[in-house]
């Protein structure tokens, strides 16, 4: 699995490529800054997965963040897996403007975790999406009017935090001690409730995600 990385903390940049390295990732590219890294996809072979900090040079405003958008359409079977260091709800939800499909958003405190994050790189790459669970979090706690969430019981809201956290059905029955049966239930439950079309399990996960995000 392909990854390039761009990060302007050499310190961060250098342990990135050594962690995800030694998990069996080939590093096509360590950048340093967001041209950079558009310049190596132009140039390289395409990776499988590009993992880039949100803030970059020369402004660190959010030139991570518009290389990701720009990675996205242009080649959107690379996976995009953006980090901050900051909670930025507002940021990633221009990320996640048009889908959630191979699309993560982390705090770097994440990294600290390195199964979680190797996991949630190989997801992403995988065509998956990852949410940090801190934006969830407050997503989750922002009142909206009209909001098609409110169909849901608690217990189906909090398997569906869990989902747009990047959670499979057996990692959210461990973290809530409950079966995979029930996880099911919940899941089928939450789809309907949301009235989202039969189009494949992994489909209308997404579609919940994004749902779930945007009301």
């Amino acid at each position: 699995m392909r990854v390039a990385i761009a990060e302007d903390s050499v310190l961060l940049r250098e342990g990135l490529a050594r962690l995800l390295g030694d998990a069996g990732f080939e590093v096509l590219g360590r950048c340093g800054d967001a041209e950079e890294l558009l310049t190596l996809l132009r140039t390289r072979l395409l990776p499988d997965v590009v993992v880039v900090d949100i803030r970059l040079p020369p402004t660190h405003s959010d030139e991570g963040l518009r290389a990701a958008v720009e990675i996205r359409a242009a080649h959107p079977e690379v996976g995009v897996l953006v980090l901050s260091q900051y909670v930025e709800p507002g940021l990633a939800m221009k990320l996640l403007a048009d889908s959630a499909e191979g699309v993560g958003y982390l705090l770097k405190d994440r990294i600290s975790d390195v199964p979680d994050f190797l996991a949630a790189v190989r997801r992403v790459a995988a065509g998956g999406s990852v949410i940090d669970p801190t934006i969830v979090s407050i997503l989750l706690s922002r009142r909206r009017s009209d909001d098609p969430l409110d169909r849901l019981t608690p217990r189906e809201r909090e398997v569906l935090e869990l989902m747009a956290a990047g959670n499979s059905n057996q990692g959210i029955a461990d973290r809530l001690v409950i079966t995979l049966r029930a996880v099911e239930k919940y899941v089928s439950s939450i789809f309907g409730k949301l009235g989202l079309p039969a189009t494949g399990s992994e489909s209308r996960r997404v579609l919940a995600v994004l749902m779930f995000l945007r009301t």
